[in-house]
């Protein structure tokens, strides 16, 4: 029994972990007059199996059923159960607490105005320099997305030497006073009004009152910003060629 015990040891081989073990060298046969190409390669035996063909009968291999089983709604055609359904109970995107701020999709994380701090209008604005939203976006920031939108807001970080006009719609006290103490102005520029049916209504009738029209004084407007930009240009109508009179 001995004689046997030791023989069984000698050959079981010893348990190396998968990280310890040497990598298995990719295998090319390739006959000597042919040169080795991309279309000699081929991966290893045995490394690449052939596609299941479920549903297919017997002869597929996986049974009349396809190992789906014969009633219930897993085994019947088409989608099965919905991802993050747990059978009726409370799934886990449920059972978590929901974030706070933008994370958690609440308006009260998304922001509300474009931020630039005093140090920010030192290090980037020359005495006597007026700042506004367009000059702070060409100078400090690289808005894009829904922030292009977003009024400019002044704030307190840092200080101020020099005497500038800031055009804002927001200023913190310790940025206007600031502002005040190094010479400058701290103008409030007025937020765009929000749009609502009713303001719509009494601008419309406001409009109509003064002889005006709204659906024209728009589509002047577009014209001219089009104008503006250089991408409008007026097409005369083409005058009808007379047609020759009929003979009778």
């Amino acid at each position: 029994m001995q004689v046997a015990s030791r023989a069984l040891r000698s050959s079981v081989r010893p348990f190396t972990p998968a990280s310890l073990r040497a990598p298995r060298a990719l295998v090319v046969s390739v006959s000597a007059s042919e040169r080795l190409r991309l279309n000699n390669l081929s991966p290893e035996p045995g490394s690449r199996r052939d596609e299941k063909r479920k549903g297919r009968g017997h002869a597929a291999g996986q049974g009349g059923t396809c190992g789906f089983g014969n009633r219930g709604q897993k085994s019947r055609s088409g989608p099965s159960v919905r991802p993050g359904f747990e059978g009726g109970q409370t799934p886990l995107y449920r059972r978590l607490p929901k974030l706070r701020g933008i994370a958690g999709g609440m308006s009260a994380g998304v922001p509300d105005f474009v931020v630039v701090n005093l140090d920010d209008l030192e290090k980037h604005f020359a005495a006597g320099e007026a700042v506004n939203l367009e000059a702070v976006k060409e100078k400090i920031l690289s808005v894009s997305g829904r922030d292009t939108q977003l009024p400019l807001k002044v704030l307190g970080s840092g200080a101020l030497s020099k005497a500038l006009t800031v055009h804002a719609t927001a200023f913190s006290e310790s940025a206007k006073a600031a502002i005040e103490a190094a010479g400058g102005k701290a103008e409030v520029v007025p937020t765009k009004a929000k749009w609502t049916k009713k303001s719509f209504k009494k601008l419309v009738a406001d409009m109509a009152a003064n002889g005006q029209d709204y659906e024209k004084e728009k589509l002047k407007k577009r014209i001219d910003n089009l104008k503006a930009k250089g991408m409008y240009t007026e097409r005369v109508p083409k005058a009808k060629a007379s047609m020759p009179a009929k003979r009778k």
